[in-house]
């Protein structure tokens, strides 16, 4: 698992955190200040759970997946790794979905 490291951006969120019920009530606030580009914690019970974000944050995180994720496969080509074709990966996928559903 990956944890971000701290820094002042992680910091800066802490600082902003409120309760769902908060979130819920103030949910237009938190989008505005979102785009103002201030992020805001959301905690239940105490725990965080989820946050809102400026969109450029958030497509820069899902970038940032996609970059470690094509960085893993080549590793895994650059190995000798197995490779499937497109067909018999949905098959696979298929197939567990309805051993699942069974």
């Amino acid at each position: 698992m990956y944890r971000v490291h701290e820094n002042a951006y992680t910091n800066f969120m802490t600082e902003n955190t409120v309760t769902v019920r908060e979130a819920r009530a103030h949910l237009a606030d938190h989008i505005n200040r979102a785009e103002e580009g201030v992020p805001t914690v959301i905690t239940r019970n105490g725990a965080p759970v989820a946050a809102v974000v400026p969109i450029s944050d958030f497509e820069a995180l899902e970038e940032a997946a996609d970059v470690m994720l094509a960085r893993e496969a080549e590793a895994v080509l650059a190995e000798g790794g197995t490779t499937v074709t497109m067909a018999e990966l949905l098959a696979d996928l298929f197939t567990e979905q309805d051993g699942e559903a069974a």
